[in-house]
């Protein structure tokens, strides 16, 4: 798919700077759209948005179809009524209790994010305004949650059940409750799903938050003709409800622990490689059936987005398979995936693959013929474009418009993290020879760069053009714990850096397009 020229941000919602200790999908969302849209920008990318597994990770969650509570915005439940206002101002900010604060005060904690402590503090909130909205929410706010629960019943009954014996088993994997759960014994379910009803609706109404809060943004999203670029995790964690739904599906042994898990061999991000420990699909049956679960999974997310980042793009064609006995992702093997297959079939039942490639690290000649035969973009990271010649792949000259160019992505030091310690000296003055004088900083000389070039789709993270270190660094793939906890203070979101982008989409052609999205309505 050829998309219009176009440029845009990426920022992860939990790393806006809302209320509570974690970035949502209430009014710092809002605010950061009318920032896009003065800015000229016609792209908001984020991460997965599902809800969170090991290691807080976005790309580690607990369902491929669900939503991540933490990202409900509790003010917009207040504005219901479905929660007292009281309760929320009644927050923990920098881990100093505040007793209360006024209601037209909007606090916003812009501190890393505690997840134990988010988890701990926002979840019985949550709970609690499902629980009001199920006995006084309006006939129409009614109607719209149960034609939700009818329409998403092929993964929603699954995925609370799951998410409830999660919760009761004090988050013990799946494969280590009570063996006729494990094992899905339909009688044992019947009893868990009667015995549980009281849980249960809650858990729906708390999808149903999500996804009418989601489904709200990205309407006010549209309507400024902003896209938004959702990702997809090639691969599920096995602690999830889609392994424990579909074991079948998934490379287990009689025990239902993984034979083999996914990962990628050692790179210039590890020496060890990276062990995810996802379980391998079987390939061979879902051929058998049709790829119902990957058509059902793709048509979720064109449903909620309007472009889709493929991460890990290789693994169609080719995967690290990893022994589930190995503690690192050194003694693995490249085996075949299902290629045009899959995606024939995808567009079969799609329509179009709205879809571009993340087709970075290791890639070998068959990676790309596959991505060409299926005319999908690929992606090139400003960063990795000097040093040698091999990685001038990654600098514009190299470019066709079937490219989406980044300054970095949420793996990467930001832009000036990575130039104040993550360069030599050699590729210093290959930038400087490149990119010419940076008197604003080598930041915006690598953003007007990747602007000014003629792939299709540039998107630039907001440290980026916010002018962050590396403290504001999202990701470092390899290390376990620390991740994924940066947030941006509101103050840092000025008028003139929406002017100084506004000029440069409007020079270079990147102008956003309107989208025929923008006229539908949705209750939030």
């Amino acid at each position: 798919m050829s998309f219009p020229r176009a440029s845009g941000i990426l920022l992860h919602p939990t790393s806006l700077p809302s209320c509570g200790g974690v970035g949502d999908f209430g009014p710092a969302a809002y605010a950061f759209a009318d920032f896009l849209a003065s800015a000229r920008q016609g792209l908001w990318q984020v991460l997965p948005l599902g809800p969170l597994g090991f290691g807080d990770s976005p790309y580690s969650a607990t369902s491929a179809f669900a939503g991540n509570p933490l990202l409900i915005s509790l003010e917009r439940l207040a504005d219901h009524g479905w929660i007292d206002q009281g309760k929320i101002d009644a927050t923990k900010i920098n881990g100093a209790k505040i007793d209360r604060i006024p209601a037209d005060v909007l606090v916003r904690d812009v501190g890393p994010v505690d997840y134990p402590e988010v988890f701990h503090h926002k979840l019985p909130l949550l709970f609690e305004a499902a629980r009001n909205f199920m006995r006084s929410a309006a006939s129409g706010a009614r109607s719209r949650y149960e034609n939700f629960c009818r329409q998403n019943q092929w993964w929603l009954d699954d995925f609370v059940l799951f998410d409830e014996l999660r919760a009761r088993f004090k988050l013990e994997s799946w494969n280590r409750w009570p063996r006729e759960l494990t094992h899905r014994d339909p009688a044992a379910i019947e009893k868990a799903q009667a015995e549980m009803l009281a849980e249960l609706d809650p858990r729906r109404v708390v999808q149903f938050f999500f996804f009418e809060q989601w489904r709200a943004l990205r309407a006010y999203c549209a309507q400024h003709s902003i896209r938004v670029v959702g990702d997809i995790a090639i691969f599920v964690n096995f602690d999830s409800a889609d392994v424990w739904t579909h074991p079948d599906l998934f490379r287990l042994n009689s025990d239902l622990d993984p034979e083999v898990v996914a990962g990628v061999p050692p790179d210039f991000f590890s020496k060890d490689g990276q062990r995810w420990g996802s379980p391998l699909y079987r390939w061979d049956v879902m051929k058998e059936q049709g790829y119902s679960w990957w058509i059902d999974r793709m048509r979720w997310l064109t449903h909620n987005f309007d472009y889709i980042r493929l991460d890990h793009f290789r693994g169609f064609s080719q995967f690290w398979e990893i022994p589930a006995s190995e503690p690192t992702a050194i003694h693995g093997r490249w085996v075949d995936g299902p290629k045009d297959d899959l995606f024939l079939k995808l567009r079969e039942a799609l329509g179009g693959l709205p879809f571009f490639a993340e087709d970075l690290g290791y890639i070998t000649p068959d990676v790309h013929e596959l991505r060409k035969r299926l005319k999908i973009p690929g992606m090139a990271v400003l960063q990795f474009g000097f040093g040698n010649i091999g990685a001038h792949a990654h600098l514009p000259h190299t470019f066709t418009t079937e490219k989406v160019v980044y300054t970095g992505t949420h793996d990467n030091d930001t832009l000036l993290g990575w130039w104040a310690s993550g360069t030599t000296e050699h590729e210093r003055r290959q930038v400087a020879a490149y990119l010419g004088r940076c008197e604003d900083g080598v930041n915006w000389a690598m953003i007007r760069t990747a602007s000014n070039s003629v792939a299709s789709l540039c998107v630039v993270p907001l440290q980026d053009v916010l002018g962050l270190g590396s403290d504001a660094r999202m990701n470092v793939p390899s290390r376990p714990e620390g991740n994924w906890r940066w947030r941006f203070n509101a103050e840092l979101q000025r008028p003139e850096l929406a002017e100084k982008l506004a000029m440069l989409a409007e020079v270079s052609d990147r102008l956003p397009q309107p989208l025929p999205f923008a006229n539908e309505e949705w209750a939030a």
